[in-house]
Formats: structure tokens, sequence, C-alpha cells
């Protein structure tokens, strides 16, 4: 007997002298075992397609229906079934055929197998085309199926066999069924399918003595708490039902894990169809439009209803909705966290931060998109909105942007199709903001300013969902065949999310509130003296500014507890660093100069037991504030340009360089023995630490030049290295040097580098000697050149992994990359206040320096500088505080030009205004003069800031 395997989807009839009914898809053909005739037909309707067909002639003198599935199915060859049925009842030949094309594509046979009719409407019409020839189309449909060996109705669509790790025991199952139908009957067996939509809680379809019912329970296993929570599904539904929202029939709430293993519910089957893909192919443009319409009125139909006359008035908490969730998702995704993903850390940070100020509160589905809704077969309406497990009270507008991430999404995405690789204006589909626009007139509310936010904290959800669905996939919990993808989705959709978190930084940076003017005050000190101080105005909205996100350009527009930070801060200054400067700086040119003064000491003590300690670690880094005080980077910019005035203070305070950048370091990258080690002690303050990278031989201000060798031998990493302007390596309480050198020379360019931790007692440290700035040796830390020969370090001791070098140095200039600017802002302003008091007290040429035409523009000038670059710096740090250190990446590489030389003329104004004396170190000009001129080398030359600059200009104007 001669059979067929078929690769593609496909319906044959093969009819005398008529032909061959096929699917246009290309076919393969092979002789093979005649069986699997009803799992063809079945997989057939569930495979859903829907292409174009034609008809070829065949030969031959039987006929019979065969049906082929997307798979390849093997089928029974023709035979004569039909033409039997015929012969016994005296029906004319080729009538079921032609009762079955007729109409084609829009026929009543293809609109019943398609599910788009039902079984009753097919039987009238089947019978109205035979009524000359079948008097009882019901019998007459029913002794064909006897002949055929399968019922002729129609399939359900999205369903499959139940998988495998989803079964559940049918005996039980039929027992409880029964009892809640309120029938006996034996008659049937209980059918049972699973569908195949969804993720979480597995849904099943059941056909039992004529009832067509859904099953939906939790999934198998150990669940995350308060997840799947079906009863709350169940209570919804039953609610919003008696409000007039389309919604399933809720049967029964079974509780009872002993029927099938979970708790489940029962609801009605309600036939309809279910647009799994959201670009809607088939469809006509008006087509699309008018169900995406209809999409939007059912949600705002959802978000219209009452709470408390519902009776939900207790289904979620009122008010702080997207905190909650965010606390809630959070948790959630550490709890099924499998790896470390960079844009997960960095919206779990900044979402708390840019949490919406005003939010109403509706009922909220918690998942509603296209895919969730069943729409009628044959026109726009919506007949219920499925899957329920994760609404609540809440934001309304939550909803709408998660049901808009399709127009995010490319159509390639395996589990939440998009269209936004595709043309909208052909496609009919209204574009995410007129959608929005439909929501809010039909809604009676004004347009959404922060769009962006409610679309970074839909997607971040989103990525926080598929990451639980990944973890469930790893043990077998998953309800999806495809939930093992989701891993590599997490990370995608995460970095979607963080890309409108910067759109959002963008909006409140360029939308920033101006309303009543504040004063600034800067405070300035010409050594031991009274403050001096510089008012100013601001168009800024006061306090609040740091909650809502917007750029504090004054220290008074600081919250509460960081201003009070500040001022204590102030306080200190003035009581016990400037008059410890002129002690200070006598010690520096005496012959103990390269130990600590004992003063220091006593000042770090003091900063430490007032709370002004370890002020530089940014939230981002610490947002538990466990090593540090939790600042923003603008709120830290602020304090950092108050030490800044004083060359002794950032090191009082415990925020001085290198030490910083080498706490964050390990903060960011060290392991827990390392933190132990090294960290604990740095942040005490009981150690300092250098950075060792620079060296002599090569331009190092391309750090995948460094030479320095790192090999492996044994346990261990001998390291060989020439380094000088080592910062700090000089001092003696320098006990750690943070080490950078090449592991693989072979490797890609920025893959070479590794960086170690090297105790300074390790044998093979030699430091040469001390370096210079300006004739300055800046003890007793100094700059030192120093040879590294045969140094062993334990193999443990390398930092983050071999060839994450330059990363971690990247990632060790974090806020780093703003603290020397803000200090250098304090340099100058101290320097102009030294400068006005000098030129008030001083005469030439028969009147005050301060009446002299050139020194008054000099002070014009330098005030003018200073306001600029404080501004460019501050929005540096506001944007690294938004969208990230790399995306203000440009600004970062302007401050780094504009700060240092900005510094060098206002400094350089007022040692001109000093005359000889500003060159002494009676004063503190000179050696603020050296540090700004040695800063345009230690940040990075102009020249490569320059560089970043004009290349990230023109690649935006390109």
């Amino acid at each position: 007997m001669e059979s067929t395997f078929v690769t593609r989807c496909a319906v044959f009839t093969v009819l005398p002298g008529l032909g061959l009914t096929m699917c246009t898809r290309r076919l393969l053909q092979f002789p093979i075992r005649p069986w699997a005739w009803r799992a063809a037909f079945l997989n057939c309707i569930q495979c859903g397609h829907r292409g174009a067909w034609r008809w070829t002639h065949s030969r031959g003198s039987a006929y019979k229906a065969m049906i082929f599935d997307m798979g390849g199915v093997l089928i029974p060859s023709p035979g004569t079934v039909a033409a039997e049925w015929e012969v016994q009842n005296r029906i004319p030949s080729g009538t079921v055929l032609k009762a079955l094309v007729r109409g084609g594509e829009s026929g009543p046979w293809m609109r019943f197998m398609r599910g788009e009719t039902t079984r009753e409407d097919f039987l009238q019409e089947f019978g109205n085309c035979c009524s000359e020839m079948v008097r009882d189309p019901e019998t007459a449909v029913q002794e064909l199926e006897t002949l055929l060996g399968f019922p002729l109705r129609p399939g359900v669509r999205n369903t499959r066999p139940v998988r495998k790790t989803m079964e559940i025991p049918k005996g039980p199952l039929e027992k409880y069924l029964k009892d809640v139908l309120g029938t006996q009957s034996t008659a049937g067996p209980l059918e049972l399918l699973q569908f195949d939509h969804g993720q979480s809680n597995p849904t099943y379809y059941i056909r039992l003595h004529g009832h067509q019912l859904v099953l939906r329970k939790k999934p198998p296993g150990t669940l995350l708490p308060s997840a799947h929570a079906i009863e709350r599904e169940f209570r919804v539904m039953k609610a919003l039902a008696s409000a007039g929202v389309p919604v399933p029939k809720v049967l029964d709430l079974c509780e009872d894990s002993s029927v099938i293993g979970t708790p489940f519910y029962l609801m009605e089957y309600c036939p309809g169809h279910v647009y799994k893909d959201p670009s809607l192919p088939g469809l006509e443009p008006n087509q699309r439009r008018a169900i995406y319409t209809a999409m939007n009125r059912v949600l705002c139909k959802i978000h219209s209803v009452d709470p408390q006359a519902a009776g939900l008035e207790d289904y979620g908490k009122r008010g702080d909705y997207i905190a909650r969730q965010v606390q809630t998702w959070t948790r959630q995704y550490r709890a099924s966290e499998t790896s470390t993903i960079a844009a997960m850390e960095r919206l779990t940070e900044w979402l708390p931060q840019h949490l919406p100020r005003q939010q109403r509160t509706t009922v909220v589905h918690g998942d509603f998109r296209l895919d969730n809704l069943l729409f009628h077969p044959e026109k726009p309406e919506v007949l219920a909105v499925l899957d329920w497990e994760l609404s609540t009270l809440g934001d309304p507008l939550a909803d709408v942007a998660y049901s808009c991430l399709a127009h995010y999404l490319p159509s390639s995405f395996p589990m939440l199709r998009g269209f936004s690789d595709q043309d909208l204006t052909q496609l009919g589909i209204p574009a995410a903001g007129e959608y929005l626009e439909m929501y809010c007139l039909h809604m009676g509310i004004p347009a959404v300013e922060n769009w962006n936010f409610y679309l970074a904290f839909s997607l971040f959800r989103v990525a926080a969902i598929l990451q639980g669905v990944y973890k469930r996939a790893l043990t077998g919990q998953a309800s999806s065949a495809s939930a093992e993808d989701s891993g590599k989705l997490t990370e995608f959709m995460a970095n979607l999310a963080w890309d409108f978190a910067i759109k959002e930084g963008f909006r409140v940076f360029k939308e920033m509130p101006a309303t009543r003017p504040l004063t600034r005050s800067h405070h300035t000190w010409a050594g031991p003296q009274p403050p001096l101080s510089r008012t100013g105005t601001r168009s800024y909205s006061s306090a609040a500014g740091a909650a809502s996100g917007a750029l504090i350009f004054s220290p008074e527009g600081l919250s509460p507890a960081v201003r009070e930070l500040y001022e204590r801060l102030a306080q200190f200054m003035q009581q016990h660093v400037y008059p410890a400067e002129p002690e200070l700086q006598r010690h520096q040119a005496s012959a103990d100069r390269w130990s600590p003064h004992p003063l220091v000491e006593d000042l770090k003590e003091k900063a430490k037991a007032e709370g002004l300690w370890n002020l530089f670690l940014p939230l981002e880094t610490d947002p538990e504030k466990k090593y540090g005080a939790g600042l923003t980077n603008v709120e830290y910019a602020h304090l950092c340009e108050l030490m800044g005035s004083s060359l002794p203070a950032p090191e009082i305070f415990n925020c001085s360089a290198p030490d910083t950048g080498n706490m964050e370091l390990l903060v960011r990258y060290g392991s827990e023995d390392q933190k132990a080690r090294w960290l604990l002690p740095l942040l005490q303050g009981k150690a300092r630490s250098c950075f060792a990278m620079t060296e002599p031989q090569v331009a190092s201000s391309d750090a995948t030049n460094i030479e320095a060798s790192i090999r492996e031998e044994g346990g261990c990493y001998v390291i060989n290295g020439h380094k000088w302007w080592i910062t700090g390596i000089l001092d003696p309480r320098c006990q750690l040097c943070v080490f950078m050198g090449k592991t693989d020379p072979h490797a890609p360019r920025h893959r070479q580098q590794s960086v170690l931790l090297v105790p300074m007692d390790t044998p093979g440290v030699k430091v040469i000697r001390p370096l210079t700035v300006y004739g300055l040796e800046d003890a007793p830390g100094g700059h030192g050149e120093v040879r590294f020969e045969n140094v062993r370090v334990p193999k443990e001791n390398v930092v983050l992994g071999p060839g994450r070098g330059f990363e971690v140095a990247q990632g060790r200039l974090g806020p780093g990359r703003i603290h020397h600017c803000m200090r250098l802002i304090g340099f100058s302003e101290r320097a102009l206040a030294l400068m006005k008091t000098r030129v008030k007290s001083r005469v030439a040429f028969g009147k005050p320096l301060v009446e002299q035409g050139t020194i008054l523009a000099d002070i014009a000038q330098s005030r003018v500088e200073i306001e600029q670059a404080r501004l460019l710096v501050l929005k540096a740090a506001h944007l690294m505080d938004v969208m990230g250190n790399k995306a203000a990446a440009l600004d970062i590489a302007m401050i780094k030009l504009v700060a240092p030389s900005m510094a060098s003329r206002v400094i350089d104004r007022a040692i001109q205004a000093f005359g000889a004396a500003g060159l002494s170190n009676d004063y503190p000009l000179a050696q603020f003069f050296a540090w700004a001129r040695a800063l345009r080398f230690a940040d990075g030359p102009d020249e490569v800031h320059r560089r970043t600059v004009a290349r990230m200009e023109l690649k935006r104007h390109a």
C-alpha cells in the first residue's frame, strides 16, 4: 500500500476527475507505514495554517480527505470510505466533496475547520447544501465520522497534547468535574488538552459530557512567594463580570491540592480568536486598527470599574503601586537570578529614585497585551480578557505602557513578539503615542509626561518575569515548551528598559521646572579667617529637586538630610580644617615631612565621630549604604567642591584619591575575601593605597600600551615592570598597591590586561625615588617611581579575573571622574576669595588694586568661568545619576577639558594679584596651580579628551 509523508501543513483530497487539494507550500513525499490519521487531522487544525489553496487533477477513481501537519505526519493511502458512504445512502457521487468545498476559503467547511463557526451552524449549512439528497444531516455526518474514524468537529485553537511535565491525573479530575457539573453520566471519556499559550500558570481545555471547560492551575513544585495566585484570578474575574467587563465565566475554585496536585479553578470555555502575532498578519489595515482600538477601549473599561462597588476595595493597597511593584519584581528577580546582568543592576537602583509623584488607583490587569484577549471571530470585539494572575489595585498607566511593549520589540523576539521592525503606517496599527492619546482622550485624563518611565518599568518587569521563566525551565516547572529560550532574552529586555530610563533622564533634565528664584551662597576662606560670601541668584524649585530627579544647582536645593550634612561639613572646615592649614604646611617643609602629621590623624577621628566620613561612595555602587553615606553624584559634587577648597581636607574625611578609586574598585569588583582584607582597613582609615599603571617607557594615556608583565607560575602570578607617578606609594601607611599589567599579550587588545592586589610588603616592590610636581613633593604620600622585580602574589589576588584589567580600570574611575573636577572648582573659589581679599588691602599707583580696571576684569572673568565650569560638572554628575556613566561619556570628557584649564586660569589671575607672594608656600595658590596643571595629565591628557568630544560630536550629527 502506497502512503505519503509530508513536511508542511496541507489538506489533500484525491478526487476522480477533479484532483488534489493541497497547500502551496513545499512538500516532500516518501513511502511510509499507514497510521496516525486522527493525529494528523487534529494537528492540522492546531497549526491553523491559512495559506493559498489550488486544485490539480489526479488519476484514480477513489477519494478520501487527507490532512498533514506542520511537522510531518504519517497517513494511510487513498481509500473508498466516502464513496462507499455515498453508495450506501444512495447519494450522487461527489456530494460530500461539493458540500465541503462550497464557498472555498469562506465556505462553511473551511470556516468550520478554522474554528470560526459552531458545529450546529456547519450542520445547518451542510444540510442546506445537501437538502435534496440528505434527509438528516446530523445522522449523515455521524455515519461519516464513524467511517472516517475521527469526528468532524473543529479543533481547539492554541492547544496541544499535555506536556509530559504538566500531566494531571484524569481520574480524580473527572470525579471532581462530575460533582461540579451535577452529572454522573459515563458516556464519553474526558478529553484533556493543554493550551500552548502563556508562560506562568498551566491552562487546560476540557471536554466532558458535552461541556467545554477551561482549567487553570498553579505550576508544580516549589514556587516563589506570592506568585501564581490563581485564587486572586478567580476572585477578580467573578467581580468584574458583574461590573460589565468581558471575562470568562468562572465556575468553581478548588484549593484542595489532593485532586490534581495543586489548587485550580474552572471556567467556561469561550470560543473565539486569540491573536498571537501582534502585527496581525492576514488582516487589512483598517481591520488591524479596529482590533487595537477595541483593545484600547476594553482597557479603559477595566480602569473605569469602581473597586468599591465591585467588592474589590481590599484587592490591593492604595498608593505607592509602582514603588511596591519595583520592590516585588526586584525580589522575584533576585530569587530567580542565575547570573549578574548589568542593566538589571542599574535598573534596580534607578527605578526607586524616579518614581512618579502622582498615581491614580484603579483595577489593573498587570499583564494586559493583545494575546491575552479573546476576540470575536468575525468582528473586532473583545469577548474575554484572559490571564488575571498579576491583577491588583494600582496605577493604570502601567497597564497602558505594558500593552504597548510590542511597539518596541522586534518581530523576531521569540516569546513576546513585536513589530518595531515593521512599518506601522502600512500595517494600519496605531503608533504607541497615538495609542496613548486614544486612551487619555477616552479616560478624560491629561497627557502623560513620564511615559518613558512607565516603559522602562514595564520592560524591567518583563525581564524579571523572563528570568523566572528561565529558572523554572531549569527545574522543569515552566508551563511553556519555549521557556528555556528566555534565559538569553532577559538581558536583551533589561538593556531595552535601560534605554527608556535614559530617555526619561533626558526628559527630566530638559524639562526642569523654573519657579521661584533661590539664593546660593559660596563660602570661601582666606586662610583661618571668617568666611567671605558671594551671592548670586538661581531659578530653581528648591529642595524637592533631589527627589524629583532634577539637576541641583545649589546646596540649598539639596534634600534636608544632605543639606544638613553639607552645613555640618562647612562648619567642620571652618572650625578645624582651615585653622590647621598653617601647621600642616610647615610640616610639609620639615625633615619629618614623610611621616603623617598627628594632627591629621586627630582630625580624622573627629570627622569620623561627626559622621563626615566616606562620603564619596555613590548610591549606585552602595545602594544599601553599607560602606558610605549613599549620596548621589550630584549631592556629593556639592560636598566635594567644599572639601576641594583646602588641600588636606579630602584626606581628613577619607575622600582623597587614589584611595577613593581603589575602595570603589573593591566594592564593585572585589571578592568577599579581598574586601575583608583590604576594603575594610581602607574604609576605616587604618591603611592607604596606590594605583600602579603609568609607565616611563610608553604613552600611558593609552592604557593598552602598558608593558609590565604578569605571568602565571604555579599557584602564583609573577610581576615584573617599571612604573612611575604612583601617587601615595611613599606614604608609610600605604599597604596596598593596585597593579595593572599584561597577562596575555596575544589576546584581543582590551583583554590583555589584568589587575592584581599587591601587598606593599611583598618582596620585589622597590621604590626608587620620589618625583616632584613643579618642585613640590606632596609629602607624605608623594609620587613615586618604583620597580616590580619578580613580585609573587597569590592567584586569588586577581580582581574579577584574568583579562578583565581594562574593564576594572574603567569601572574604577566611576564617580571619581567628577571628583577632581569638583575639587578644582573648590580650588578656584578659594583662589578667587583670596584674590578679592588681597586686592582690597593693597595699593599701587595711588589707588587700591580693586579699583584697577585689569583687576576688575580678572575678577569678572574668573566668576564667569567658575560658574560655567560648575554648571557643566553638575550636569555631568546629574547625567551619571539618571543615565549612567557610559551615557554621560561626552559630558565627562568635556569637564575633563574645562575644569583643569579653568582652574589654572583663575588661580593664575589670583597669583598675579598677589605678586611674588603668590609664588610662595605662604598661600595655597602655588600648590593649587601645580595640582590644576598636573590634572591635565592625571585625568587623561587634554588631547585624548578633545579627541573623544570631537568623535562623539561628529557621530551625533552624522
